[in-house]
């Protein structure tokens, strides 16, 4: 004789409802479904349009030169958008960051125009980065991204600064208080 377990009477009232409320589907496969079913349909990058803002502060991305990123999580259906690689690592590295991240993106800037960068996404991940370049971003100083470490050896080389790897990236290279820190008006 087979003993019946939570999770048996768990997914016998999934499917009753399913019979008895027209339209759960939906609901059924967002319930009842398997934790990796939202990352397939959700984390394909998107392109930036003129009314496409950062999620911290606003800035339309499209009027700001160097990389952006995007970072999906899950239970969110859109991404948000960072108008730099210093923010999408600010927010990455942030120790109290508790929310999913199911795919991280930033620009190939070896493909992409520096002043007005479209397209070219790239796994945030895996990319390289060139910190502390003349090259800047929307937020000033920016970790310049790429897809191979061959691109970021040639644009360290034109423009200066070092070649990092994700994992390299630290939160004190990203800390976006250092303007406001040094100005005495505010």
């Amino acid at each position: 004789m087979k003993t019946k377990t939570l999770a048996d009477a768990g997914r016998r009232r999934c499917l009753c409802c399913a019979v008895l409320v027209p339209g759960f589907t939906a609901l059924l496969a967002a319930g009842c479904g398997e934790k990796g079913d939202d990352k397939a349909a959700s984390t394909a990058p998107r392109e930036i349009t003129a009314a496409t803002a950062c999620e911290l502060d606003g800035m339309l991305l499209a009027d700001y030169p160097g990389p952006k990123a995007q970072i999906h999580y899950a239970g969110v259906a859109a991404p948000h958008f960072f108008c730099d690689t210093v923010e999408m690592f600010t927010m990455l590295l942030k120790p109290e960051q508790v929310r999913r991240v199911l795919a991280v993106y930033t620009q190939d800037m070896a493909l992409a125009d520096w002043d007005q960068p479209r397209g070219h996404w790239i796994d945030a991940k895996a990319a390289w980065y060139v910190r502390g370049s003349k090259r800047r971003g929307a937020m000033g100083k920016t970790l310049a991204s790429f897809g191979t470490e061959e691109g970021a050896k040639r644009f360290a080389a034109q423009w200066g600064g070092q070649v990092l790897k994700f994992s390299e990236v630290t939160p004190q290279m990203v800390d976006l208080t250092g303007g406001t820190q040094g100005d005495g008006r505010m």
